[in-house]
């Protein structure tokens, strides 16, 4: 098979448009779809410093790469953040992975802990937890995401960028409609370029598939090994039956991810409650302690 782009031999069939393509115009084409989504919703402005959260596996690293040459020829500079949940025998070997790279790229790179800010590493979090149907990734994902507007906040960024591909929305979508968090389903809308601190996900419209392939394609050195942690939660199985969908129904996860722009939108507007300022730590919150304290505490209080 021809590349439909070139005269190359094809290396990447996309099932859901038909396109055959040789892995440069491959590439290319992850790469001009991201400057496109960044463009779309306005993500990165002239003269911001955007964090790019890399945690050593295939779309963080994928997407460092292109941040990296978007930055060489546009007007805005990148740093690296990397969140240590202090997991043994799974994050050392991330935490040189992208070290390595960082260095490579001559960026700068800086590492924050859950030790660090929090007291606790996530294996701690999880011996102190006293109720199993928490989930790791429950605990994990609240920690990191507190984690990760530190280190922003600390490096002076007013840009988060995360490797967050069309799967992981898809994904998160359907956990908040299963847990009933209708309210989380407003966070998604990928334009925040209102917000003080922009949280942006440029692959939010790329199939993991595709940066799986881009990652191999340009011989990013990724960690495979999996989280151990990973099929806690409910995500490994949405996992599984989108992908089975989308195996017999070629662009379904397209169409869903188009649903969801509309759904947030209308959900965002019509989200009324007033933020608050939580009487722990000071951040932002929708009660009077937010979730990173409420599972800090509870934690702590396990630990005595």
């Amino acid at each position: 098979m021809k590349c439909d782009k070139c005269e190359n031999q094809a290396a990447y069939t996309r099932k859901y448009s038909g396109q055959k393509l040789c892995s440069q115009c491959f590439s290319n084409s992850i790469v001009r779809k991201t400057a496109k989504t960044i463009s779309k919703y306005k993500m990165i402005q002239h003269s911001d410093l955007v964090a790019v959260a890399v945690s050593g596996g295939k779309d963080s690293l994928a997407l460092l790469k292109i941040i990296h040459e978007m930055a060489s020829t546009h007007h805005f500079k990148i740093i690296v953040i990397t969140i240590d949940e202090g997991i043994a025998g799974y994050r050392n070997e991330a935490l040189e992975i992208v070290e390595k790279f960082c260095s490579e790229l001559n960026v700068k790179h800086k590492v924050y802990s859950y030790k660090d800010l929090f007291e606790l590493t996530l294996d701690e979090a999880l011996e102190l937890r006293d109720n199993e149907k928490t989930s790791s990734c429950s605990i994990c994902g609240t920690l990191r995401r507190r984690a990760i507007d530190y280190a922003a906040k600390d490096v002076g960024a007013n840009v988060i960028a995360t490797g967050h591909n069309l799967d992981d929305t898809l994904q998160t979508f359907v956990i908040n409609m299963l847990s009933g968090d209708t309210t989380k389903i407003g966070w998604m809308d990928p334009d925040t370029s209102k917000n003080s601190l922009r949280k942006i996900k440029p692959f939010c419209e790329i199939y993991e598939s595709e940066i799986v392939f881009y990652a191999f394609t340009n011989n990013l050195p990724f960690q495979s090994e999996p989280c151990p942690h990973m099929n806690e939660g409910i995500r490994t199985e949405i996992r599984g039956f989108l992908n089975s969908l989308e195996n017999q129904h070629s662009g379904i996860k397209n169409n869903l991810y188009q649903s969801i722009l509309k759904i947030s939108q209308i959900v965002k507007k019509s989200n009324t409650k007033q933020k608050t300022i939580c009487e722990k730590c000071g951040n932002e919150c929708t009660g009077n302690v937010c979730s990173v304290c409420s599972i800090v505490l509870k934690l702590k209080e396990n630990q005595t």
